[in-house]
């Protein structure tokens, strides 16, 4: 495990994310604070079993087939009434 400052992950980051490629994990500090870790993702497992955690909690669903990427595209449809006034509807009916 190696330690960098914020400034010098900056200046040198392409050599920083070799060594992460390699398998290096490094940990980057603020002012004497670690801030953030940055290692690699070549384990999958690893990645899936987070996945799985997270879908176990609730946290995470996964879709059941791809998500077209026309409708990431598309803007999503107009309301017909504000979002204010939707708001200030439920309060008056105490939700």
């Amino acid at each position: 495990m190696e330690q960098v400052t914020v400034s010098q992950l900056k200046s040198q980051l392409s050599a920083w994310l070799r060594k992460v490629k390699a398998g290096t994990t490094v940990v980057v500090f603020e002012r004497d604070t670690p801030i953030a870790t940055i290692e690699s993702v070549r384990d999958s497992s690893r990645h899936d079993d987070r996945l799985a955690r997270l879908e176990r909690s609730g946290q995470l669903r996964r879709a059941a087939k791809p998500v077209p990427q026309k409708a990431l595209r598309s803007r999503a449809p107009k309301s017909k009434r504000s979002v204010v006034s939707a708001l200030v509807d439920e309060r008056r009916e105490g939700r």
